[in-house]
């Protein structure tokens, strides 16, 4: 079933200072630009901003766009050694995740500029993005970057095998009716064929343990949290998942692959793997379905979030004028925004873009369904999490256990006490009781 977009709007907006115009009056009123800039994203992040450019030299005609596609990890661990190095190397626009930004501001407050300071109407414009999208990205009264996309989970699955196997995705309410599903879609579709992928990082984890409101770290960053019971749940969850041999061990290429080879029969993440899924197999148009994630109880919460990301702008930034104009020509206007949607199935954050028709039109690719109105329409159910500026170290210390884990090793609870002691040893917080 889907869900009115009508409280998003209203969420997103109260308290907001609503502009006249569809373009912001950062854009309205922006100086003559030129010059180059350069700007450092990954996979279909860099296809969704390329698809901009066409429009943003269409009035800023003067200005060379650069994307440079460098791949997710290298974008980040480039990012931390140039903010290390003073900045030096660094892009004009730069591409963070919102979990992870705060590595950033909190190690290097000089290496990125205050976007909120940047140009008169700046604050209006950031006024307009929901709450949990600045969250992550403010500090004190300093807003280092400009919301871009969100990442509200869904199930992308195979029509076909989900049909040979005598699957109603209708049916899968709950996480158990996940595996009993899994279980005949693996059986009825031939050797090789898994049910999804383990995505080979913390994903799976975050995503459920989000759906339950628990995350690594409290709200106010404050406590470390890992091992309290809805991250528990999560935890187990996965080791259900797992046990019922229904993971195929990969990583985001390997999972790609799997999809174009026909071995991959679900796949649950964040609603921009949508272009990923029609990047990797195009032949593979109306076969694909999506369906809400599952909850952990009857008519319990479908929705989470995973990843979603901002535009930042580098304090050596060659040239920061035209790199803010590109920022809010591409975050700041609700037809770039659908572009991007369209082209890369970035969701957009704008509250105007979610609220656009073509939210609500049948999906050629997949099946005919209205895929962003069932993917959009959990935007209101998402509970805020903050990755802080200890994420790094404490998705490290999960990992080491969580890998130990999924091989059969130990028990849920356990293994979040265990992950919680050395999480607090290495960053000096508490552990909440």
């Amino acid at each position: 079933m889907t869900q009115s977009l009508g409280p998003v709007r209203r969420a997103a907006l109260a308290g907001a200072a609503l502009l006249a115009t569809a373009a912001s009056p950062a854009l309205a009123q922006a100086p003559a630009v030129s010059g180059e800039i350069t700007i450092w994203s990954w996979n279909v992040a860099a296809e969704a901003l390329r698809a901009v450019v066409p429009a943003f030299n269409q009035r800023y005609p003067d200005v060379k766009v650069t994307v440079e596609d460098l791949g997710n990890q290298p974008v980040y661990d480039r990012g931390l050694a140039a903010c290390a190095a003073g900045g030096a190397g660094m892009p004009d626009v730069y591409t963070v995740e919102n979990h992870e930004s705060e590595v950033f501001w909190a190690r290097f407050p000089d290496c990125f500029r205050d976007i909120k300071a940047m140009a008169p109407d700046q604050p209006a414009l950031l006024q307009r993005f929901p709450a949990f999208k600045l969250a992550d990205l403010t500090i004190g009264e300093k807003v280092y970057a400009v919301p871009w996309d969100s990442g509200p989970t869904a199930v992308f699955y195979r029509r076909d095998m989900y049909e040979k196997a005598g699957v109603d995705p209708a049916a899968i309410q709950t996480w158990d009716d996940f595996v009993a599903a899994g279980q005949k879609v693996v059986a009825a579709n031939g050797e090789g064929v898994k049910f999804a992928s383990t995505n080979a990082d913390s994903s799976w984890f975050r995503m459920l343990a989000n759906q339950n409101g628990c995350a690594y770290f409290d709200e106010a960053g404050e406590n470390v949290t890992i091992n309290q019971p809805g991250c528990v749940s999560a935890l187990e969850t996965v080791g259900k998942i797992a046990k019922a041999g229904l993971f195929q061990a990969a990583d985001w290429g390997e999972s790609l692959q799997a999809i174009n080879g026909n071995k991959l029969a679900s796949a649950v993440y964040g609603g921009w793997y949508e272009g990923s899924v029609r990047a990797a197999a195009p032949d593979q148009s109306g076969k694909w379905g999506v369906y809400l994630m599952p909850a952990q109880e009857p008519g319990g919460n479908r929705a989470a979030n995973i990843g979603g990301s901002s535009l930042a702008i580098p304090a050596a930034s060659k040239n920061p004028e035209a790199a803010l104009a590109f920022v809010n020509f591409a975050l700041g206007q609700p037809a770039e925004q659908i572009a991007q949607l369209k082209s890369s199935g970035l969701v957009p954050t704008l509250p105007e873009a979610v609220d656009d028709p073509f939210v609500k039109e049948p999906q050629p690719y997949w099946g005919g369904q209205p895929i962003w109105q069932t993917i959009i329409g959990t935007l209101p159910d998402i509970k805020p999490a903050r990755g802080t500026q200890y994420f790094a170290e404490a998705d490290n210390v999960f990992m080491t256990v969580y890998t130990d884990f999924l091989n059969g090793q130990g028990e849920a609870k356990a293994v979040l006490d265990q992950a919680a002691d050395e999480i607090s040893g290495a960053t000096g917080l508490p552990i909440k009781d």
